[in-house]
């Protein structure tokens, strides 16, 4: 087996120093950072989300795996920072105002910063000028919106009102999320993608970049 699949494992089963260890190794071995990055790191965690989104895992496994993960990209920092390694996109993130779950929003940022997205969080509870703010900013590829509570639900179409009326939502693509949306409210508000789920949310980030 290559040190880069036992890298992969390894992040899947949470092994955060012996992940470190193996960074080392692969570097040693003359392998290029973006090369263990993509084909080690991002592709455990990758794998791991298609298994959460299967069932086959749950939350707990993935916030271990997403501190291996951590711990080796910690490893890899100062060999991407000479290589200027580009993220594949960035993402500006939120649960909108008048909710304060955040876990949902948490798994969101682990996967889409394990598929090498750049992600601001902006965290719980923001108004709709702090997400206008935000994405002049920031300037990201894709808005990520989450609301766990049907209260809260039209904050996310508050969010993309208040995009348009500052000029800019043609600047950025929208995935909302949370447990009531649904596929159907995401087109009623003029959402650009929805997801059900954190590894979905992720693909969905994906295909607007690619």
């Amino acid at each position: 087996m290559s040190v880069l699949s036992d890298i992969a494992e390894l992040v899947q089963k949470g092994k955060a120093q012996e992940v470190s260890d193996l960074v080392l190794q692969a570097l040693d071995e003359g392998l290029g950072a973006q090369q263990i990055l993509d084909e080690g790191l991002l592709k455990g965690m990758g794998e791991l989300g298609v298994k959460f989104k299967n069932n086959e895992v749950f939350v707990p496994e993935v916030l271990i795996a997403a501190r291996a993960l951590n711990k080796g990209t910690d490893t890899l920092k100062e060999k991407l920072v000479d290589l200027d390694v580009k993220a594949v996109g960035k993402v500006v993130l939120a649960t909108v105002a008048g909710d304060l779950h955040d876990i949902g929003k948490n798994l969101v940022k682990l996967m889409l910063e394990g598929a090498g997205f750049d992600v601001v969080d902006l965290g719980t509870d923001v108004p709709a000028d702090k997400i206008v703010e935000a994405v002049k900013e920031h300037k990201p590829d894709v808005l990520a919106l989450s609301a766990l509570l049907t209260t809260t639900m039209a904050a996310q179409g508050d969010a993309i009102k208040a995009l348009e009326a500052a000029g800019i939502r043609d600047q950025v693509k929208v995935i909302i999320g949370g447990a009531p949306i649904t596929e159907a409210f995401a087109k009623e508000i003029g959402a650009d993608g929805y997801s059900e789920d954190a590894s979905g949310a992720a693909e969905a980030a994906k295909s607007f970049v690619s």
